[in-house]
């Protein structure tokens, strides 16, 4: 995808994140998947891992309808104490098992530095969590791993410092970053959170890192996920994370933004047209 020309300002101060010259782009090779390249990856599973039932069946499912990427929380920061917290490494072992059924890597969150070399054990992809965006520790932490990291947007976080998040990272030896934009805190209430669509063509500009739209914690909603989504794509997204639940009803976490298996067919479906329109594959 050839980008014009940037008039956005490139934060000086950032150094490892930005582009240093036009062409230099980042491509993560992962099992014969390009984050970053030609391809727009989908990544999809449920919020969180419930038991072995639930996500073999979720992996089955998103395999089927074309997802490259498994996605599944085992430790899930919640906003109250009193919420399901995920089944900590049965979780990961889980995701492993499914991982070995279908053949899809894996992408799980790590929410504290003595947890990274457990979950990089079992992940294919850390997750950094969007309030864990500037734990900084952590992020060092898995600067120093040996896995692609993907880093969620802060709720409140510039583009900057956004970036700076990811410099931090890179700056310890890990190059492979991943930037997921997944909505930030606005005065709308109607929605979730506000995805922010610019924020892909703007990091393309400045930023040699691939962008993934998370439209499920963007909007909440599980019937805007295929619109927001099909807009990320539109926008320059190298990737759109969603999450799909075998009974969205019954989900211990999230289940009004996750998709049920028959609304993935027909969001992988509806979103083919738009891929081919800007000249990528799925």
């Amino acid at each position: 995808m050839v980008m014009p020309a940037c008039d956005i300002p490139i934060p000086k101060k950032i150094k490892l994140a930005v582009r240093s010259y036009e062409s230099q782009k980042t491509i993560i090779k992962l099992n014969g998947i390009e984050i970053g390249g030609d391809q727009v990856v989908i990544m999809a599973g449920p919020c969180s891992v419930e038991s072995r039932e639930q996500v073999l069946e979720a992996a089955i499912v998103v395999k089927e309808a074309g997802a490259q990427i498994l996605r599944g929380g085992a430790f899930k920061p919640r906003t109250l104490p009193y919420s399901f917290q995920g089944l900590g490494e049965e979780g990961l072992k889980l995701l492993a098992e499914a991982r070995d059924e279908t053949g899809l890597p894996i992408v799980t969150e790590v929410m504290d530095p003595s947890e990274v070399e457990l979950v990089e054990t079992y992940a294919d992809i850390l997750q950094i969590g969007t309030r864990n965006m500037q734990n900084f520790p952590l992020l060092k932490s898995v600067g120093r791993a040996d896995k692609p990291v993907m880093l969620k947007r802060g709720m409140s976080a510039t583009i900057n410092e956004w970036l700076g998040c990811a410099e931090y990272i890179l700056a310890e030896g890990n190059l492979d970053v991943i930037m997921c934009e997944r909505g930030i805190r606005t005065f709308e209430q109607i929605t979730r959170n506000t995805v922010d669509i610019s924020a892909a063509p703007i990091l393309h500009m400045i930023s040699h890192l691939p962008v993934i739209i998370d439209p499920s914690h963007g909007t909440g909603t599980r019937s805007l996920v295929g619109p927001l989504a099909k807009a990320g794509i539109a926008a320059g997204a190298d990737g759109i994370m969603v999450e799909v639940h075998p009974h969205p009803d019954e989900a211990l976490c999230d289940g009004a933004q996750s998709l049920s298996p028959e609304e993935f067919k027909f969001f992988m479906n509806d979103i083919k047209p738009i891929i081919g329109a800007v000249n990528r594959r799925l």
